[in-house]
């Protein structure tokens, strides 16, 4: 007999069950798809967990007690730590699951400066309970963050010109691979980067994520054919485009209007 998929909701409501009634358990959100509004069928589970300091390894050990319950564990990955983030991190995937609904699951500890709560940037937090109130819009620094944007387009003036000939290097080797991989990171990437600081600054270290519901549609469009390289001919034409359009680009951000763009986000 085919056994029962486990669902998000069951997911989620299991979690929250079993956290909720423990002392040291503060808060539980969910964040990504959930944060914006735009969970569909292929949507994994970004869970937040804030727990007292020293409870972190009884909070994992409760997580994964919890989802055992409902089906087997089937991949587990825990981030190094210390992770780049600070929080404590971990993906399980069970076995009668989509592929797709894997947990994504962070714990951090109450008295993490960082909870990833700035909701112009991490989206609106899906809230399952709150019992120290620590779930609140967090204020954006903004002009250490146009720093950070102005500091960011002086380097990426440097490296984009001293970097971008690798991919010419390798182009007129007839390397296409190590041409592609060069021209990924050197061009089409900055070139992104640019584009974000322009039309959607604070996600603009955020690469593709996000870039079909942020970026212009026309700018999407034209992007496209810039990724999807064919073969060394047409990798040497995306070049030069995607050369041209970062001056371009890089010439028309003007500080002002991303400080206003930092200050009221669409």
């Amino acid at each position: 007999m085919k056994e029962t998929q486990i669902e998000r909701s069951d997911l989620v409501e299991t979690l929250v069950k079993d956290l909720k009634p423990l002392a040291y358990i503060h808060a539980v959100w969910e964040g990504g798809a959930a944060s914006w509004q735009r969970i569909d069928e292929w949507s994994d589970i970004d869970l937040y967990i804030v727990c007292d300091d020293e409870r972190v390894e009884d909070t994992f050990q409760i997580v994964e007690q919890a989802v055992s319950a409902l089906s087997e564990i089937e991949i587990k990955f825990r981030i190094p730590e210390p992770a780049w983030h600070g929080a404590s991190q971990v993906f399980l995937r069970l076995k009668n699951t989509s592929p797709f609904l894997f947990l994504d699951i962070a714990v951090m500890e109450y008295s993490s400066k960082e909870k990833f709560l700035q909701y112009a940037i991490h989206g609106k937090p899906l809230v399952h309970f709150d019992k120290s109130g620590i779930i609140k819009d967090e204020p954006i620094n903004h002009e250490e963050y146009l720093g950070g944007i102005e500091r960011r387009l002086e380097t990426l003036r440097i490296t984009f010109e001293l970097f971008g000939v690798l991919v010419l290097k390798e182009i007129n080797r007839g390397n296409d691979m190590e041409a592609l991989s060069y021209y990924l990171s050197y061009v089409f990437r900055p070139l992104v980067e640019v584009l974000r600081m322009k039309h959607c600054p604070l996600h603009c270290r955020f690469f593709t994520t996000y870039i079909y519901y942020e970026l212009p549609a026309d700018v999407v469009e034209r992007l496209h054919p810039l990724y999807f390289v064919s073969d060394l001919e047409a990798l040497g034409k995306c070049y030069r485009e995607a050369e041209s359009w970062f001056w371009e680009t890089l010439k028309t951000i003007d500080l002002v209007s991303v400080e206003k763009m930092l200050r009221s986000p669409a």
